[in-house]
């Protein structure tokens, strides 16, 4: 694979959860920042989490703090997001990303800074 696949997503309902996987094996995983972020309908993509290389260090978007993780398993390429007590708000296509040169703190919010992206996974909250 040269480009980032996601899985996990579908329907939930609301305080449900759902955890998304990102496999990234077109490169040497452990050299990348990761990042996932959610574009819903007419809205911007923004970040939802971020890890560091060697996972030490993460961030979370204010939206999402206490109900999702980010973590990775470097030995299989993949990065995951653990999304806990959903609602409607978190419905959006959640995407994976790779950023070869992170910022001295060891991760980017900025959707700029991620060079390399998946495709994205539907995440739809129903009530």
């Amino acid at each position: 694979q040269v480009q980032p696949v996601e899985s996990g997503g579908g329907l939930v309902q609301a305080g449900g959860s759902l955890r998304l996987s990102c496999t990234d094996s077109g490169r040497t995983f452990s050299n990348y920042a990761m990042g996932w972020f959610r574009q819903a309908p007419g809205k911007e993509r923004e970040i939802v989490a971020a890890i560091s290389r060697g996972g030490s260090n993460t961030y979370y978007a204010g939206s999402v703090k206490g109900r999702f993780t980010i973590s990775r398993d470097n030995a299989k390429n993949t990065v995951f997001l653990q999304m806990n007590s959903l609602n409607s708000e978190d419905t959006a296509v959640y995407y994976c990303a790779a950023d070869r040169h992170p910022l001295l703190s060891g991760l980017s919010s900025s959707r700029s800074s991620y060079e390399i992206w998946g495709q994205g996974t539907q995440v739809t909250v129903s009530s």
